[in-house]
């Protein structure tokens, strides 16, 4: 991978997450995600507040794992891909603690095509 292209990736990423933390829709792939970034977060960005935590996600990017950016981006595009989705079909349900994942996961069939798509692509669809 040249430089360029390394930081074309990088600047991507960065952005794509920045709208993920601005972002209060779809995080699909929450506990991956979590899973994949909390040593980094902790290793990076420890000691800082909520908003802190974003802004600092942000600068150090980075400085992350590949797996963790990844997994940023792969967010990312799911919530884009499944923003509309979700609104619609788990309108009543409260975001946090996974529900808005087993509501996706509960209604996989009743998602958009480009939804399911970037699910799968993601890793976490149903065949």
């Amino acid at each position: 991978m040249t430089a360029r292209s390394s930081f074309l990736f990088t600047t991507i990423a960065a952005v794509s997450f920045v709208t993920i933390a601005a972002t209060s829709s779809v995080v699909l792939a929450q506990q991956g995600l979590v899973a994949a970034c909390a040593p980094d977060i902790q290793a990076q960005c420890a000691g800082h507040t909520a908003e802190g935590r974003r802004a600092c996600i942000k600068t150090r990017f980075k400085d992350f794992s590949l797996t963790c950016q990844l997994a940023l981006v792969k967010t990312r595009a799911v919530g884009k891909a499944c923003q509309a989705d979700v609104k619609k079909i788990c309108a009543g349900i409260t975001p946090g603690g996974g529900r808005i994942e087993t509501c996706m996961k509960d209604h996989f069939a009743d998602m958009s095509d480009a939804c399911k798509a970037i699910i799968s692509q993601a890793g976490g669809g149903k065949s």
